[in-house]
């Protein structure tokens, strides 16, 4: 097609519209952690943090605004979590955090991201109900459909009242216009929130409260009109999840009242994370003015348009927002031409396929990645660079973005050739893969009994996750030791001190079986890419994960294989240092694949198992070094769960496969320990019978044992470790909050199956906040040995 024919009906403008949907909130250095951390420690005040808020709000409205962002965004900011903004917008907020209506104080509103101690939380809330030595739990968390962003769970009861108790998107909407920004506000969509809320009430349905909720959405709305808003973004991811009748129903309803009470106001409905499937014709008939579809995950979209209204403006999500490599411009155009030509620039936006929010910001900050790598990558920033790009293009001609599409071209054909990328060795072993390499030489029930004569453990007995607090001191020492300040032999020999003192601490109070800390570890994905071929590392590459939880994910861009053991000398000196056992500790190759960024020129299961037998033989290596427990963390399996349940069997086929491949080639006496993270358990369960770990360990206190549900109604066999406290928030559970929960536990499994343990690892904790809450932990233990 010519470029003449491909402008004809946009030659009147300098480019097509472009919106960014959302972009990363945490700031380029990022601000917003250090703010939130120093507001939680006390350092700093509320203030402050208000502050720093308004700052990065209006930097990244500056940023977008240069960058050429036309639609730029509001209320996509939060000092936590959007689905816990939306839960405070609309008052749904549980009787245990005791808010008694008016505006929720931010105290209230950590408390139910984080939980709160009961006295401190009393005296910040200003009330005095709650029993001080037990404080109030945090809502439960869950990863976001299925990236590895955490979002706070909605709790609703079935009489729920709603009522508006935040203007947040109102105010964020009047600050940037006070700046000279006209924005389009941001807000989670009715439907989603309420499908994703649980409720206390078994059987209940939650979105049999949407005639209660929507009013308050509706009032949302008219202040934002009042405030000169023309357009809204309402996000209902939902409608890329397979979804009944009752929840289209849902759809229709909400959207006609939405259009019926705010007739002025524009609604750009914005899904994303897969297409639309079935929900095609419910979307296509919503009374809304705009529709995003994301072309990334289902690019099939783009050429079934038909029942598109006339009036409808487009979305185009065509820029990746979940992953971090530079877009084909060229390939793009030569399908977005058409698109345009069809239904005129009036009727099209240019956006990414969700929220930039689950990228970097800036790839100019990382002046140390390797060049090539670095020029197949683009973070938030460029991104948006991208995005313009083709707004002019389309708009004006592609000889008017002649630089920049050479340079992408360039980039796609450099990366496509380059040696590193393809190792022959590594793909034949891929290959070679027999069915031997993925199961155990024996059945569960005949490995048990030797691995018990082994280890001669009491019941119930208690453990830790890995990882022990990664203390300022420790990583401080980390730094000075990358600078060059601290030597090798320096550093190694503090990181032997921590250990030891790690060691001789846990077997003080009495752990049956201990780990090492992890001290020598930066992240549980990135110390093993760094030990890796195929990965590379930002400096700066920071993502969200929950709250001030912020990670660097690694960038999967080869094939991958082991060149020398990981982990052997640290477990070997740590096991050196007692006679009980130590849990040798490792990152299964599901969890390294879900939490990297991956290549996308190969299958994400070839991948996968590139990594898998690559643990495999640090397995081996551990075993050959006397290691009899090992414990192989798959805490993201679920979420690359995908959203269709129509595809889930050959996603759990293949990430249990790898699972099997790196465990199954030790000994029957040897434990294979797996610890995942929140899950769903009844969506997977028949795949974590078959991955045939002999020790599982799950979140769980959240829930309050909820989870073990789909164990019990399973009849798994294998040994399972509950955990017994949250360590998500600061909070110390007693000992008898702890007992009560295994008391449930023992209601769901046999008791020869229970381990204790807490929900995850201690990493982004305190000492002062884990040493008494492992305490305690041991403590319960012994009170139910004292009661078997």
């Amino acid at each position: 097609m010519s470029v003449s024919n491909a402008t004809a009906s946009t030659n009147s403008i300098s480019t097509l519209p472009v919106a960014s949907l959302g972009t990363p909130r945490i700031g380029p250095r990022r601000e917003l952690k250090f703010a939130l951390e120093s507001f939680w420690s006390g350092t700093t005040d509320e203030k402050a943090l208000i502050e720093t808020g308004i700052g990065l709000r209006a930097a990244n409205w500056a940023r977008q605004k240069k960058l050429g962002v036309s639609i730029i965004p509001s209320n996509d900011f939060s000092f936590y979590d959007q689905m816990l903004d939306t839960c405070v917008m609309v008052g749904a907020i549980p009787k245990s955090y005791g808010w008694n209506g008016g505006p929720v104080p931010l105290a209230t509103y950590f408390a139910m991201a984080r939980g709160a101690q009961g006295a401190a939380h009393d005296a910040e809330c200003g009330h005095a109900h709650h029993d001080a030595a037990h404080g109030v739990p945090a809502l439960e968390m869950t990863k976001w459909f299925d990236t590895n962003y955490h979002h706070m769970v909605p709790e609703l009861e079935k009489d729920q009242v709603f009522t508006s108790a935040s203007r947040k998107p109102i105010e964020e909407y009047l600050e940037a216009k006070a700046l000279g920004y006209l924005t389009r506000s941001v807000l989670v969509g009715p439907v989603t929130f309420l499908k994703l809320a649980k409720c206390k009430d078994a059987g209940f349905n939650t979105l049999s409260l949407l005639d209660r909720l929507l009013p308050v959405y509706i009032e949302t709305l008219r202040e934002l009109v009042k405030a000169g808003a023309e357009w809204v973004q309402i996000d209902e991811p939902c409608l890329v999840l397979d979804l009944d009748i009752i929840a289209q129903q849902a759809l229709h309803y909400a959207y006609a009242e939405i259009a019926k009470a705010v007739p002025e106001l524009k609604i750009m409905l914005a899904t994303y994370f897969g297409g639309l499937g079935a929900n095609r014709d419910t979307t296509m008939a919503l009374p809304v003015a705009g529709l995003h579809l994301d072309l990334v995950r289902a690019p099939e979209q783009l050429d079934d348009l038909a029942g598109l209204p006339k009036d409808r403006v487009l979305s185009l999500g065509i820029i990746d927002g979940r992953n971090i490599w530079r877009a084909d411009l060229s390939r793009l155009l030569d399908r977005l031409e058409p698109v345009v030509t069809r239904l005129g620039g009036d009727r099209v936006q240019l956006a990414p396929s969700c929220s930039l929010m689950h990228v970097p910001i800036d790839l100019a900050l990382e002046t140390n990645l390797d060049p090539d790598v670095k020029s197949w990558l683009a973070f938030s920033v460029q991104k948006i660079e991208e995005l313009a790009a083709l707004g002019t293009a389309l708009a004006r001609g592609r000889v008017h973005a002649d630089s920049i599409l050479k340079a992408s071209d360039e980039a796609a054909a450099a990366r496509k050739a380059s040696p590193r990328i393809h190792n022959a060795k590594v793909a034949a072993r891929a290959v070679g893969v027999d069915s031997a390499m993925r199961r155990r030489l024996s059945a569960f029930t005949d490995r048990a009994g030797g691995q018990h004569s082994r280890f001669n453990l009491p019941a119930f007995p208690t453990t830790t996750i890995g990882s022990f607090p990664q203390t300022a001191d420790v990583r401080n020492a980390r730094a000075a030791h990358a600078k060059g300040s601290l030597t090798d032999d320096a550093y190694k020999l503090y990181l032997q001190e921590q250990t030891a003192l790690a060691v001789r601490w846990q077997e003080n109070i009495g752990l049956d079986v201990l780990v090492h800390g992890e001290f020598e570890r930066n992240d549980m994905v990135q110390y093993f890419g760094e030990q890796l071929e195929g990965f590379a590392f930002t400096g700066h590459g920071w993502v969200q994960s929950y709250g001030s939880r912020y990670v660097r994910p690694p960038v999967l861009f080869g094939d991958v294989s082991r060149p020398k053991p990981m982990t052997v000398e640290w477990w070997q000196y740590a096991q050196s240092l007692t006679k009980r056992p130590m849990k040798a500790m490792l990152t299964g190759p599901v969890t390294i694949l879900n939490w990297s960024f991956v290549r996308d020129d190969i299958p994400r299961s070839e991948a996968c198992r590139q990594i898998a037998l690559a643990i495999r033989d640090e397995v081996a290596d551990l075993e050959a070094a006397g290691a009899g427990m090992i414990q192989i963390d798959e805490a993201a399996l679920r979420e690359g769960l995908p959203l269709r349940r129509s595809e889930w069997k050959t996603y759990l086929d293949w990430a249990v496969d790898a699972f099997r491949i790196c465990s199954s080639g030790v000994r029957d006496d040897t434990q294979i320990h797996t610890h995942m993270c929140y899950s769903e358990f009844n969506d997977i369960i028949d795949a974590i019978g078959a991955m045939d770990a002999d020790v599982i360990s799950i979140e769980t206190s959240r829930s309050k044992m909820e989870l073990l549900d789909a164990f019990r109604n399973y009849r798994y066999p294998n040994e399972i470790g509950p955990g017994v406290y949250d360590i998500h928030s600061p909070r110390v559970p007693e000992t008898a909050e702890m007992t009560d929960l295994l008391k449930l536990a023992r209601l769901r499994l046999s008791d020869a199956q229970l381990w204790i343990n807490p929900d995850c690892g201690l990493k982004t904790r305190k000492w002062e906040e884990v040493r008494p809450a492992l305490v305690n932990m041991v403590a319960a233990a012994r009170e139910l040995r004292a009661l078997a």
